[in-house]
């Protein structure tokens, strides 16, 4: 089953084809159809008469006119109407038949109506990335939604995707907290002292303290750094401990949200990074600038226009994030096979990524014609005051509280709704609206715009918000009930049949679900998920405003259009990361 804007392309392409065949309108092909952003202008437009007026110099409405002289004979029942509009578009209604026919097909479908892979990549989804030894907080939130989210899509459209947690688990500030732990509480290393991520963290700091006030500790320190990097047996483990306890408070937070991730620290690539320079070296992209390893890549200056090096290796051998990178390009192409990587971190990383993914090209790591790689930057969180959020201390907002706080909201809410609901049933009831409106606020933004976090908003049954969907969904369920019929058997029997507009409008909302996946994919945009059931929410309650289902002529096609819709809903939901209530 093809996306209906598919179909209505491959018609139009054949059209332009018979249409002019003596001129070149190849820059035209295929043609370009799009859906209508308003349904009661047509349901599709096509443009393609606009840009082969440039091309053949002529008035775009006598192109148009020539396309529909050709167009309105090969009408086989799937379009109802054409229609010029303004300077040469084409409006293109659909038949309530044949949509009709579509979403009866659809809800057959288990994938819904969107169309089968033409072709399954391996992709890699890079996301989250706390570093060890630090609590997450609201800006790691950005990253672990968004990144749950796009792989939830691929997952969804059949790929085999792989979800990378890149941990900062390496690097000198271990050779401080290790130190000081032997030092100082050398019962968490020996499993004698109790210790979980918040005092792992308090401890990172004093032991930075210690590092930049007595130059006795930091002395030991940089030994430690030194013991580690050679592979020493007890730094090693008082390392493995430490990641082990930082590991422990990462779950819990993942846990909380329901998000899925592989751990492959940046420890992983250690051996690979000597590598790194031979090869880059052996390419001739290596120049030594002030004792450090430098590749000098076009396009890219400081901003006193001088060339901008991205330094591989320090002139005391360490190496950078950078190097890191280019391993890891290295291995997922090579080792893992991928087809498409997505790093999914903060918009302040921009000029990195750009420089690493040009040098591993030009080092030949992979080739840019066969493999994405691809930066999703996004923005930050804002307070109400428009800056970072932080809490009224002026820290930044740990990840699990703010989380909590959502729950805590979401339950007083659902206290005042459910009278009737006992303890129990409320903590899991709150949970799901607590942590789904959390998620969808923030992915219904556009992901590199920051936004301002408030869950007086977030959490209101009002507007675009997770709320007002989920509410959406358990009305169907309630239609369902009051209805009291085998719903599975209804849609295995019943067809669906469109007659009212604002049924016409629904089902072809609903007929639109691969198309916006499409998007989704080509973007990596949720919010154009996001958007459309929001739109389909809105399209469902102006279906109830105005068609009974119950004890009416047409109850088994309306239940058939709820059980669809309420389908979709889940589905899309779920691929956000959110996940359905069964009242509210």
């Amino acid at each position: 089953m093809e996306n209906l804007s598919t179909e209505l392309q491959n018609q139009a392409t054949k059209i332009l084809k018979q249409c002019f065949p003596d001129e070149d309108i190849s820059s035209c092909l295929p043609a370009d159809i799009t859906p209508s952003t308003q349904d009661k202008f047509g349901h599709y437009q096509c443009n393609s008469a606009m840009k082969l007026g440039k091309i053949l110099k002529t008035n775009p409405r006598n192109v148009a006119l020539q396309i529909l002289e050709k167009w309105e004979g090969l009408k086989d029942g799937m379009i109802d109407s054409f229609e010029i509009a303004g300077p040469g578009f084409i409006n293109i209604t659909l038949t309530d038949t044949f949509l009709s026919k579509e979403l009866t097909a659809v809800i057959a479908d288990e994938r819904l109506g969107v169309p089968p892979l033409k072709e399954k990549k391996k992709i890699i989804v890079e996301f989250s990335s706390p570093n060890v030894a630090k609590e997450l907080h609201v800006g790691h939130l950005r990253s672990t939604v968004i990144g749950d989210a796009l792989a939830r899509l691929f997952e969804f459209l059949g790929h085999d995707v792989l979800r990378l947690n890149h941990i900062g688990d390496w690097g000198t500030q271990f050779g401080m907290l290790i130190t000081y732990l032997k030092e100082q509480h050398a019962g968490v290393l020996s499993n004698d002292e109790k210790a979980d991520l918040p005092s792992l963290m308090n401890w990172y700091r004093e032991s930075k303290k210690c590092f930049d006030a007595d130059p006795e500790f930091k002395k030991r320190a940089q030994l430690q750094v030194v013991e580690l990097q050679s592979g020493e047996p007890a730094a090693l483990a008082a390392w493995e401990k430490i990641c082990e306890i930082s590991r422990l408070g990462f779950q819990e937070i993942y846990d909380f949200l329901d998000v899925k991730l592989v751990e492959r620290g940046e420890s992983f690539y250690n051996p690979k990074l000597s590598q790194v320079i031979k090869d880059y070296e052996a390419k001739g992209l290596i120049e030594v600038s002030d004792g450090a390893k430098c590749v000098f890549l076009e396009g890219f200056t400081a901003k006193d226009d001088k060339p901008l090096p991205m330094i591989l290796q320090k002139s005391d051998g360490g190496y950078n994030y950078a190097t890191t990178d280019a391993a890891a390009v290295h291995h997922r192409v090579t080792e893992e096979k991928a087809d498409r990587i997505i790093y999914v971190v903060d918009a302040g990383q921009q000029l990195h990524f750009q420089m690493v993914f040009q040098g591993a090209a030009k080092a030949g790591y992979y080739d840019p014609a066969k493999v994405q790689l691809e930066h999703v930057a996004f923005g930050v969180v804002l307070g109400p005051d428009g800056k970072k959020f932080k809490t009224r201390s002026g820290e930044t907002e740990k990840l699990i509280d703010l989380l909590q706080k959502a729950v805590d909201y979401a339950k007083k809410i659902l206290q005042e709704r459910l009278e009737d609901a006992t303890p129990k049933e409320i903590e899991e009831l709150a949970h799901t609206l607590g942590v789904d409106a959390v998620k969808y606020a923030d992915l219904s933004c556009h992901r590199v715009k920051d936004y301002v976090f408030s869950y007086d908003r977030m959490l209101k049954f009002e507007g675009n918000t997770a709320a007002f969907l989920l509410y959406a969904y358990v009305r169907i369920q309630g239609i369902k009930r009051k209805v009291s019929k085998d719903v599975e058997a209804v849609v295995l029997t019943a067809p669906i049949v469109l007659k009212h507009p604002t049924e016409v409008a629904l089902g072809l909302h609903l007929r639109r679900f691969g198309e916006t996946l499409e998007l989704m994919d080509r973007d990596l945009l949720p919010n154009r998920l996001s958007d459309y059931l929001y739109e389909l929410a809105e399209k469902f309650h102006a279906f109830f405003r105005d068609c009974r289902v119950e004890g009416v002529p047409e109850e088994n096609s309306r239940l058939v259009l709820c059980e669809l819709t309420a389908r979709i809903l889940k589905t899309g939901l779920n691929i956000l990361g959110l996940k359905t209530m069964p009242r509210m």
